[in-house]
């Protein structure tokens, strides 16, 4: 009760409201030892019954619409996925669907119909390897020690973040060296097809564009960049049938990973607003097309519900 009534003291509503956005990616079924901060079925039915009891869930675009009236309801919230896992429509939806709340989906549109991000594509062959150790020189990285579990969860930390910035040319070919370090050749679908889009969309929820390919857009040349951005809400727009207002810039860093300039191509290719990753609640005087998002991982509910309080006092930070 104490942290509700903070919550509506710092997010009144109004012209004063302050709309708190979650981001998530993935929904695990049940908790991956690999990745022990990964979120799981479990603990996001957790999240949604604190959300639930503690804050006004809606559409993200309704929300922020309602944010620049100044109409937006007090202790505002909305929940986003970014790139498009199955586990969304399998695991997430499910629950969503029993808590009676809405998600917003951001889909990478390159990896729709079967397609592995590069990021899942070096946690399979990890996870595969039947070797013991990692010759990554070609990386930056020497050799890797993986006999371990603890070193396997090194190993998945230290590629991803030497690749990571690598345009995506780069990227692909140091993924496949390390493809050929550890023997392994991993497949899978681990992305939603369009029929799983359209269940989205048929339960309620909506659906937003997060780039044809997920690249750092900072890292692209403008044309580049600017094709990405357009594409991605054409082609959703096209296969679904419906608009789609709403943008996710990948990984999401204000000035490392996208520029004032990348905003200005998201506004000139119609959309309404976009969702970057910096911590903070957006606020009426904001700027739509650079809308804070955060994720409290808190395992309580009390914890979680300080976070959330701490979140609406952080100061955003924008480009310009």
């Amino acid at each position: 009760m104490m942290l509700r009534l903070a919550n509506r003291c710092l997010s009144p509503g109004g012209t004063g409201g302050r709309l708190s956005v979650l981001i998530f990616h993935r929904v695990a079924a049940a908790p991956d030892v690999l990745l022990p901060d990964e979120l799981d079925a479990r603990q996001f039915d957790r999240i949604l019954g604190w959300l639930g009891r503690g804050f006004q869930v809606l559409p993200l675009a309704d929300a922020l619409q309602r944010l620049s009236s100044g109409t937006l309801a007090p202790r505002a919230a909305a929940i986003t996925f970014d790139d498009g896992y199955l586990d969304n429509h399998a695991v997430a939806l499910p629950l969503l669907q029993r808590h009676g709340l809405t998600a917003t989906f951001f889909i990478a549109t390159d990896f729709l119909d079967g397609g592995m991000m590069f990021n899942d594509a070096i946690i399979a062959s990890i996870r595969e390897t039947q070797r013991s150790a990692l010759g990554l020189e070609a990386l930056g990285l020497g050799v890797l020690p993986v006999s371990t579990l603890e070193q396997r969860r090194d190993a998945v930390r230290r590629v991803i973040s030497a690749v990571k910035y690598l345009d995506p040319a780069e990227r692909g070919r140091a993924v496949q060296a390390l493809h050929r370090a550890a023997g392994t050749a991993p497949a899978g679908d681990p992305m939603m097809q369009r029929r799983h889009l359209a269940d989205l969309l048929s339960a309620g929820m909506s659906i937003g564009a997060h780039t044809c390919s997920h690249p750092i857009l900072s890292r692209l040349a403008d044309p580049l960049a600017l094709r990405e951005i357009r594409n991605s809400k054409q082609r959703l727009e096209s296969e679904l049938g419906v608009e789609v207002p709403l943008f996710a810039y990948p990984n999401g860093k204000p000035g490392t990973d996208y520029t004032a300039a990348h905003a200005d191509m998201v506004r000139a290719c119609g959309f309404r607003g976009a969702v970057s990753t910096a911590p903070g609640a957006a606020r009426q005087a904001g700027d739509v097309f650079q809308v804070p998002r955060f994720l409290p991982w808190d395992r309580t509910g009390l914890r979680f519900g300080l976070r959330m309080l701490l979140n609406l006092r952080t100061r955003v930070e924008t480009v310009s």
